[in-house]
């Protein structure tokens, strides 16, 4: 009897490991697959993405050897750097905040990597994602938090749709981490105690400012920084060092402690006032992914969160035209960051979300 083939995206981490594990347990048969991402070239440092250094390269390496599967890698390097890191580099180009791990989702993990599963004769991709999947009455998907709430992502899995649920296993989204790092101690997996990173994974040294300066100089230029009424407080060293809510670093003398409320591209101003005007209860966000395939009728009550770690904040929710959505919040949001993600919930489950728009634009066609 022929087994059921699921693809396992390795990445050298304990989570994707027991993924592994726990389907092998199952009985189905499991092929390894590390992504080779694209990564910048700097004298004296590796040039190789975090996600595959040859460290967790090695490291997928030796749990495929010891739980018996085998394990390839899958060159992406060009897709990565045109879909998440041209991306990433444009969205600050253009005064916005973007998310490259939701990029990365979207075109490779669950595109490029998901499509070659299905090629290669699997039926499934399965990720060490804190999520789970569920099929509901009528006979559609719902992606649901994990288990345990503390490791939860289902806020950079919001782009899935109705295709991609269908072929999707989280194998330890019922699973706590000590759960995880338990299991894989008890099947005498060498990356039981393996830390987790989180840095960009393809910024060589962690620089973000960096990175930009040297791969969009012309988006770095220094300007004024500025109040609402215009007057001129100082000089900002340039729009993507900065972001919505941010308070160190402004290097302004005030009574009070000033925030960023604003980046001003036309201006190439960063606009700054007290905590009182930081505070907005409204947004719009566009690229909505409704995860049932379809917008619901009419305006909806959910939770939503405007960052990976945010609080959930009670908000109505109202769809637009060509796939935007008006968002208000019960409360005025401190951090609400353009070129971030808003996402909805009711209860466990993740209904989609969507590209927060910039306060006085279009969001850029790039992202």
């Amino acid at each position: 009897m022929t087994r059921e083939r699921i693809v396992v995206a390795m990445s050298g981490g304990v989570d994707s490991s027991v993924a592994a594990a726990l389907l092998m347990e199952q009985g189905y048969e499991v092929v390894g697959v590390m992504l080779r991402l694209w990564a910048e070239v700097r004298p004296g440092l590796p040039s190789l993405n975090r996600c595959c250094s040859d460290e967790a390269v090695e490291d997928a390496r030796r749990v495929a050897s010891v739980l018996g599967i085998p394990f390839y890698l899958l060159n992406v390097e060009r897709p990565f750097k045109e879909n998440v890191v041209d991306r990433f580099i444009a969205g600050y180009a253009s005064g916005v905040t973007p998310n490259p791990c939701l990029y990365c989702n979207r075109y490779i993990r669950f595109g490029r990597l998901l499509n070659y599963a299905l090629g290669i004769g699997a039926t499934a991709l399965a990720t060490g994602h804190y999520a789970r999947v569920r099929e509901a009455p009528d006979g559609t998907y719902q992606l649901l938090r994990a288990v345990d709430r503390s490791k939860d992502q289902s806020y950079v899995l919001y782009m899935v749709g109705q295709r991609e649920l269908s072929h999707l296993r989280f194998p330890i989204g019922h699973l706590t981490k000590q759960e995880v790092r338990e299991k894989a101690r008890e099947l005498g997996l060498p990356v039981a105690g393996k830390s987790e990173s989180q840095e960009i994974c393809f910024v060589v040294d962690g620089d973000y400012r960096r990175f930009l300066t040297d791969w969009a100089p012309e988006a770095v230029r220094p300007g004024p920084i500025v109040d609402r009424e215009g007057n001129v407080l100082g000089q900002h060293k340039g729009l993507p060092f900065y972001t919505i809510g941010q308070r160190r670093g402004l290097g302004i003398a005030a009574r009070e402690p000033l925030y960023v409320l604003e980046l001003d591209v036309d201006r190439n101003a960063v606009v700054v006032g007290t905590k009182e005007e930081l505070g907005r209860d409204r947004l719009t966000a566009a690229r909505v992914n409704w995860i049932a395939g379809h917008p619901p009728e009419g305006e909806i009550t959910v939770t939503a969160k405007i960052r990976y770690k945010g609080q959930e904040v009670a908000a109505t929710v109202r769809p637009l035209p060509d796939d935007r959505v008006d968002v208000r919040f019960e409360r005025p949001l401190r951090d609400i960051t353009p070129g971030q993600a808003v996402v909805f919930y009711q209860g466990d489950v993740c209904l989609g979300g969507g590209i927060i728009e910039p306060f006085d634009r279009p969001l850029p066609d790039v992202l």
